[in-house]
């Protein structure tokens, strides 16, 4: 049953005591993995293997997911909008509701994707908490999840799912998984053992054949990045096309660059004027625009700072 207006959901209560946890997908309306990865776990999870309660979100931004697009009519961004408003616009009053969800349970997480014009290397992330029980919780949640990459960043950046989370001091991560505009079995199955690796990790489930809760269950180490300057995480600001035009990549997703190097280069129809986007950082690439077609201001490459890969 709906919990809400807004937030179709599952709601599965287990047959002995534990925490509330929420799982949520679709806030943008074009990251597909997170959708089909709670349905399955709504058929998988059983009431009476399972402590607590589990909340599953699939689609919260529908209108968005209808159009197809990463945001919805009003043409906000509801993971810029939190904590919304009742009276406000479709996505304000989505925000709205979400907002009042993530204060009602224990844990968080909260699973996207680069939609339909980034890939994004598979990682988990949290805010650098300034309460130090959440903060160790929430490095937990991370490492149990089990991707690749692990990256706490500013505890202050507005309008996010997580930043209600942290002003309710609740436990939370993200996760993403690739994107594209495709749709990834791989990435479904990454999802549904994260969240299941979380859930053994709380007591909610058996650990038994539930995961290791390292890269996917196969025993590498991940890597781990926190980084407490102003704006880390923020993706968005992250090397911005200086014109808009055609983005041809110099690199690929996890590639190892060196401050000034080329990411790649946006030309006009003719390409007669070509911008050559150099990378500010050393470190990997962790996100890159992938759909050609770029505005002025858009990222075209996240490059995350690491002193070793």
């Amino acid at each position: 049953m709906p919990l809400t207006e807004y937030l179709p959901s599952f709601e599965l209560i287990g047959s002995l005591s534990g925490p509330h946890l929420l799982i949520t997908g679709g806030v943008h309306g074009d990251e597909f993995e997170p959708m089909a990865a709670m349905r399955q776990l709504a058929r998988e999870l059983r009431p009476e293997k399972l402590r607590g309660r589990v909340t599953l979100v699939p689609v919260v931004n529908e209108p968005a997911f209808r159009l197809g697009n990463r945001c919805a009519e009003d043409d906000l961004d509801l993971a810029r909008t939190c904590p919304g408003r009742a009276d406000g616009s479709v996505t304000e009053r989505i925000a709205f509701e979400l907002s009042q969800l993530i204060r009602s349970v224990d844990l968080y997480i909260d699973l996207h994707t680069g939609g339909t014009r980034l890939m994004v290397l598979p990682l988990t992330g949290y805010v650098l908490h300034p309460d130090q029980a959440v903060l160790e919780q929430q490095r937990r949640m991370a490492r149990a999840f089990g991707l690749p990459l692990i990256w706490g960043t500013d505890p202050n950046l507005p309008g996010r799912s997580l930043s209600i989370a942290r002003q309710a001091n609740i436990p939370a991560i993200y996760a993403e998984y690739l994107g594209g505009g495709r749709f990834d079995p791989e990435g479904v199955a990454a999802y549904v053992s994260g969240c299941r690796c979380v859930m053994a990790e709380f007591g909610m489930l058996e650990r038994e054949g539930v995961g290791h809760g390292k890269r996917g269950g196969h025993g590498e180490e991940p890597i781990i990045v926190e980084d407490d300057r102003t704006g880390a995480g923020h993706m968005q600001v992250n090397h911005p096309a200086p014109c808009e035009g055609f983005f041809e990549p110099a690199v690929s997703l996890g590639q190892k660059v060196n401050a000034g190097d080329s990411l790649g280069t946006i030309c006009d129809p003719l390409g007669k004027q070509i911008a050559d986007i150099r990378s500010r950082y050393t470190g990997i690439v962790i996100v890159l625009h992938t759909f050609p077609r770029v505005e002025i201001g858009v990222s075209v490459a996240v490059v995350l700072e690491v002193a070793e890969y």
